[in-house]
């Protein structure tokens, strides 16, 4: 008898401890809403504003989170078919370059095949990752990696194939600064940042390597 409370004890508190772990898995994930993708100013207008926010006149004011999707949209989301991005990939591969999402609630990888974050931290890491003291003041640090799994898928490039992930970070960057404008964000370029505290943070393997940051704020 002993025994077998004692089984259904230790049944119950597995089921219990699966149970509350893969709750937490699913709420980690989260749905972004779709993104704008019609009206807004004119591409000349938006031309016209975009820029740089000065480090100091940054905000740490709300980023919401259809402005967030429609951000990460325009860096490297589907814009026609399934193998059809918002910025040109060699080869007709996926991209190689990854958007890691820092903000107070954690660190979530974009997941572009779903438009979606999918959290990897709880921690908070703006503040350790910038090379200038106001990076930590952005509500949402946009953190571009590369990813050596689709990189190498490469047919050609050798060892030149970072070059390929260098380019298309300016692609993205660029899209980037293009739909802040749009939208009304603050945006910034950062190259300068503490890379061996990114890489620890996000968890990247020894290949792949952080490229740049780009804030969002008000």
């Amino acid at each position: 008898m002993r025994l077998f409370l004692f089984s259904f004890l230790a049944l119950f508190l597995f089921f219990l401890c699966f149970s509350t772990v893969a709750h937490k898995a699913e709420a980690a994930d989260v749905d972004l809403p779709a993104p704008q993708t019609e009206g807004g100013p004119g591409l000349f207008e938006t031309l016209k504003k975009r820029a740089s926010v000065p480090g100091g006149d940054f905000s740490a004011a709300e980023v919401a989170l259809d402005e967030l999707s429609t951000v990460l949209w325009a860096a490297s989301g589907l814009n026609r078919g399934s193998t059809g991005w918002t910025v040109p990939m060699a080869e007709g591969l996926e991209p190689y370059v990854r958007i890691y999402v820092a903000s107070a609630d954690g660190v979530f990888l974009y997941d572009w095949a779903d438009h979606k974050l999918s959290q990897i931290s709880e921690e908070n890491i703006k503040a350790k990752i910038g090379g200038q003291s106001f990076v930590r003041k952005a509500h949402f640090i946009l953190i571009l990696t590369t990813d050596h799994d689709v990189l190498n898928k490469l047919k050609r490039g050798g060892d030149s194939k970072d070059e390929f992930a260098d380019v298309l970070v300016g692609a993205m960057t660029q899209d980037i600064y293009l739909a802040a404008a749009a939208l009304n964000l603050g945006t910034r370029y950062i190259h300068t940042m503490n890379k061996a505290a990114v890489k620890e943070a996000l968890g990247l393997a020894e290949e792949d390597r952080p490229v740049a940051l780009m804030l969002l704020g008000k």
